[in-house]
């Protein structure tokens, strides 16, 4: 709760602040009327309605955050941040394509890593199992049109291959 007393002589009653989306928002409500301090219920009646002021802020101020992890999952191409293609070589010295997943994790707060076989669970299974994985950590509901989009974002067999190549002549 971002409501505080303040009792300094140029000002006495409570303060709401709280950021919002990068911006600042202030209020102050007053516990003096006619010079004189405020007690008992008229005192009570200001600091609710300096909480209710409050409430309705965290709410924004959610909503904000939220919208801003949101726009967060996805790159300026459209692709999905934390959701890489990569060319994984086995300790035979094979080398196999998989989707690493490596994400800061709201559910367990840490950085959560993981990978999925494409040659064990085929391009669509992988794609569905490492965006299941990342949903659960970013906690994103199944049914919400976030995830939706989260799977309509995988990268196609052709765009794979175009990075297989594309890796290869790096090495």
């Amino acid at each position: 709760m971002s409501v505080e007393l303040l009792d300094t002589t140029r000002f006495y009653g409570f303060r709401v602040r709280r950021q919002i989306a990068g911006q600042t928002f202030q209020e102050y409500f007053s516990l003096k009327k006619n010079g004189k301090r405020l007690r008992g219920s008229d005192r009570t009646k200001v600091k609710t309605k300096a909480e209710a002021r409050d409430a309705v802020l965290a709410r924004q101020q959610a909503k904000a955050k939220t919208e801003a992890a949101q726009a967060a999952l996805f790159d300026t191409k459209g692709k999905v941040r934390g959701i890489l293609f990569r060319m994984k070589t086995e300790k035979s010295g094979t080398r196999t394509p998989v989707f690493q997943i490596g994400i800061m994790s709201t559910k367990l707060n840490k950085i959560v890593n993981t990978t999925v076989s494409i040659n064990l669970h085929g391009l669509k299974g992988a794609w569905e199992k490492a965006v299941t994985f990342y949903a659960e950590h970013k906690k994103i509901s199944k049914r919400s049109p976030i995830f939706k989009k989260l799977l309509r974002a995988q990268p196609t067999r052709a765009q794979l291959e175009a990075l297989k190549k594309k890796r290869k002549r790096k090495r």
